[in-house]
């Protein structure tokens, strides 16, 4: 009998285990928001330099290595690059996550967003993509994830954003990986609602021209109209359909997410809502217990 392989484990959870996706991939220009809500000043580092992630990497690495941090209720986990590179307890952080935790590692991809035209900001061109491509498979990397955004809803700029996440999501699947496609709409649009209609349909038209291997998941903001993404869920092309808190509370998001079936979290800022550098460990594992357990029960355990 052949055992399963790394990639056999990794696929099957994706597809059928219970939980979510703990999004850690802060990159850059989004870390020192994200260090000051754990408590770590600006004064502390250099902004943009190793010193920045030292200070980041540390954070995700208390997260990582949690009692709490448990694959029985986190399917996988986002990865900055800086991450990836890097070590916990003296292993490649995605093998650690899924050798230690069972949690399937992902690597997020992307280099930013251009300027809004069209109401959308696409992503700036991925030069280092096959670099990245070659680092995520080096680390028994599942699967990748990259970010664009949608202002408004202007049919030409969001066809236009799906369109480039396609092609990358096609070359991510050629490396043998699996793709997180995350068209975000921006929680404070004024057509929000509308946005979110005109990107089912684009989605739908762009997974009706996958071929049979080609499988994607894709993470969504929380829509407006619960269960607007029932159809792009059920598409045989699709692995998972992943929410962002995009801004939400932990609170607001949960709230929102349990009233969409067969959608579960893939929550930043609302996973590590509460957290402080400051924190004792056993006050930091409760809290981070109680994050967990919020998300995984809004993940799993629908209304």
């Amino acid at each position: 009998m052949t055992s399963l392989t790394c990639y056999d484990k990794q696929l099957n959870k994706m597809k059928n285990a219970p939980g979510f996706v703990a999004a850690l991939d802060q990159s850059g220009g989004s870390t020192p928001k994200a260090l000051a809500l754990y408590g770590i000043p600006e004064t502390w580092y250099v902004k943009g330099e190793e010193s920045m992630f030292d200070h980041v990497h540390k954070m995700r690495e208390r997260i990582i290595t949690s009692q709490e941090f448990r694959g029985d209720r986190i399917l996988a986990a986002i990865l900055f690059e800086d991450t990836t590179r890097r070590e916990i307890e003296g292993m490649p952080t995605g093998k650690y996550l899924w050798e230690k935790k069972g949690i399937v590692p992902i690597l997020k991809i992307d280099q930013g967003l251009e300027d809004e035209a069209n109401g959308v900001q696409v992503m700036k061109p991925l030069t280092k993509l096959d670099g990245l491509l070659e680092l995520a498979k080096e680390n028994d990397v599942f699967g990748t994830k990259a970010r664009s955004v949608i202002k408004l809803a202007n049919e030409q700029g969001i066809k236009a954003i799906v369109q480039q996440q396609f092609n990358v999501g096609k070359k991510v699947c050629e490396a043998g990986l699996h793709p997180i496609i995350e068209p975000e709409i921006d929680i404070h649009s004024p057509e929000k609602e509308d946005a979110e209609s005109i990107l089912k349909n684009v989605l739908l038209e762009n997974l009706n021209n996958l071929e049979p291997n080609e499988k994607v998941m894709l993470k969504l903001t929380l829509p407006t109209v619960p269960n607007l993404y029932k159809e792009v869920i059920a598409h045989p092309n699709v692995l998972r359909v992943v929410a962002l808190s995009g801004g939400y509370t932990r609170s607001e998001a949960n709230a929102l997410l349990a009233q969409n079936d067969n959608m579960i979290a893939s929550f930043s800022r609302a996973l590590t809502e509460g957290l402080k550098a400051g924190d004792s460990d056993e006050y930091f594992d409760s809290k981070l217990d109680d994050s967990i357990g919020s998300i995984y029960h809004a993940s799993v355990g629908k209304i």
